[in-house]
């Protein structure tokens, strides 16, 4: 019984999956879109890096490995984060929300196919600016060692939280908030110390930077980078604050979930 309840579930989530892979497999400019930005933002802040490293020799150098770092970085948290709000928000624009409703899927199952679907998304969006790292500036991300999964790891977590956080604004005000989708982990960038460690910010923003994980898995890559030290302070920290953010972020998506159904919003809602 339980093992059928199982396979029910799995078969919806692999449905919804489906659904959006079929819109990629017939859409060459939607899988084009998924690389353009890692792949432009790895060619800007490469250059750049070039060129720091030309100009001022080996100081340089270690501050281009950790300008592309951060970048490559950062990207998994950003195509994370849109592969799930994208994909809710491709629901929305296709009028579909309340029709998928109306079968036996659950929002936790539905939750769970705008993961994976940011997982694919992530993999195939990020791959790319990855290779053309290494290709074009002969830089290794996986040079980072093991410690890598769990920056991996920490990223991708907070992309989905995020993500949460931007469905449910969606769910409470609408189309209003589709916006969102795009900006609001750029907003955080600032905070993350994706490129600068947290000391540089003023004092009144530090407990707010280390509030956030992504600021805590970027102090341990350049840990690693600059002294070789696996700071696992900073691992756990980052781990501990994704639960808390998780937890936080799925109870807002329940309620608002809930609300919507009740006002009749998963039909209306975009409209």
């Amino acid at each position: 019984m339980r093992a059928g309840l199982v396979r029910a579930s799995g078969r919806r989530i692999w449905g919804m999956m489906y659904r959006h892979l079929a819109l990629y497999r017939r859409s060459w400019p939607r899988l084009l879109e998924l690389a353009y930005w890692p792949v432009l933002q790895m060619c800007i802040w490469g250059f750049t890096a070039s060129y720091l490293a030309a100009r001022m020799g080996n100081p340089a150098a270690v501050t281009a490995g950790l300008l592309l770092g951060g970048v490559l970085l950062w990207e998994v948290a950003l195509r994370s984060q849109m592969g799930v709000a994208i994909s809710f928000l491709e629901e929305l624009w296709s009028r579909n929300l309340g029709h998928v409703f109306v079968s036996p899927l659950r929002p936790w199952e539905l939750v769970a196919a705008l993961i994976g679907m940011s997982m694919i998304r992530m993999v195939v969006g990020v791959a790319p600016a990855i290779l053309l790292a290494w290709g074009l500036y002969a830089y290794n991300l996986f040079a980072l060692g093991p410690i890598l999964v769990l920056f991996f790891a920490n990223l991708m977590i907070m992309g989905w939280w995020v993500a949460l956080g931007v469905v449910s604004l969606i769910l409470r005000h609408g189309a209003g908030a589709e916006a969102l989708a795009w900006s609001v982990l750029f907003g955080l960038t600032p905070f993350s110390a994706v490129f600068y460690p947290v000391s540089v910010l003023p004092a009144v923003l530090r407990p707010g930077a280390l509030a956030l994980p992504s600021a805590h898995v970027f102090e341990g890559m350049r840990a690693v980078l600059l002294r070789g030290e696996i700071r696992w302070d900073h691992m756990a920290w980052a781990v501990g604050l994704n639960i808390v953010w998780t937890i936080a972020a799925t109870l807002v998506f329940a309620g608002q979930f809930r609300a919507a159904r009740v006002r009749g919003a998963l039909l209306s809602i975009g409209e």
